[in-house]
């Protein structure tokens, strides 16, 4: 599969999206222009000259990426070019973490399960606690999600200390919730308090970007998330990225449940919040 880059414009984003589907010869016509960056004589006669194919292969071409001819093509094609001209200049460094968080955004898009963000709202609304565990870069997640929901009304903490973990599974019943943050799907102590949660007949959610994780099985509901390779290791941009997208849909979903009430207890608990920072002042 060709690599998609949401960045592009439209000529390019057609033509990534049809690669797999294309003949040999097609296929170099599609690698010319998606690596060409420059204005130049588009006529048909001059790039089938340019690339050794028929003026036929150019109309089947167009017509598998979705266009009604090859002048169409290179209509939108022209423009496209003329706009990435225009767009500000930037590194090609700084193009790439853009590229990699538009990727990542849309990827998140395209595993949105609505049914089952539906089915997590309702299991939340129904849990007296909710116990949010992560380590390391996700224990951030784990603390994000604490504040984002504690603010309208939900008693949720966030447990990043292992030990701390494993004695809050053994404490669990059937009334609490316990969400689990591992992107890999592989850290051993989330997944010891997976299990220990579940004997005890806690709720357990975990949000993976592993689809083969083995203690889904002790898991009411899996939320998966995108996750490009190396991505984990933080080296270009946060690994936290496509769980906390989640967390923010996810939210959307929990706040319109009864928005009434948790409305209120968000303003409550930013007025409390308002008055400490006026004391302190």
């Amino acid at each position: 599969m060709y690599p998609m880059n949401y960045a592009d414009g439209e000529v390019k984003q057609k033509i990534r999206k049809v690669y797999d589907d294309l003949t040999p010869v097609e296929k170099s016509t599609a690698d010319f222009f998606l690596n060409n960056t420059k204005q130049m004589d588009f006529n048909s006669k001059n790039v089938s000259k340019l690339l050794y194919v028929s003026e036929a292969t150019l109309s089947r071409f167009a017509k598998k990426c979705g266009f009604k001819g090859y002048r169409e093509l290179i209509y939108v094609y022209l423009k496209d070019l003329a706009g990435s001209v225009k767009e500000k200049d930037i590194s090609t460094l700084s193009a790439k973490v853009r590229n990699t968080y538009l990727n990542l955004l849309e990827e998140s898009y395209e595993l949105l399960d609505e049914a089952q963000m539906k089915r997590l709202a309702n299991l939340v609304n129904k849990c007296h606690r909710v116990s949010v565990y992560g380590m390391g870069s996700s224990g951030f997640a784990a603390n994000e999600f604490k504040l984002r929901f504690m603010r309208t009304g939900l008693y949720v903490e966030a447990i990043t200390d292992s030990q701390i973990m494993q004695m809050n599974s053994a404490l669990v019943n059937e009334e609490n919730l316990v969400i689990a943050i591992s992107l890999s799907g592989k850290t051993k102590e989330i997944l010891t308090g997976i299990r220990l949660a579940k004997e005890n007949s806690a709720k357990v959610v975990l949000i993976t970007a592993n689809k083969n994780v083995k203690e889904k099985e002790y898991c009411d509901e899996v939320l998966y998330v995108s996750m490009m390779k190396n991505l984990d290791g933080g080296t270009m941009i946060s690994p936290q990225f496509p769980v906390l997208v989640m967390i923010d849909i996810f939210y959307t979903y929990y706040f319109e449940n009864d928005s009434y009430f948790k409305a209120k207890k968000h303003r409550e608990t930013l007025t409390a919040l308002h008055e400490i920072q006026r004391e302190q002042k």
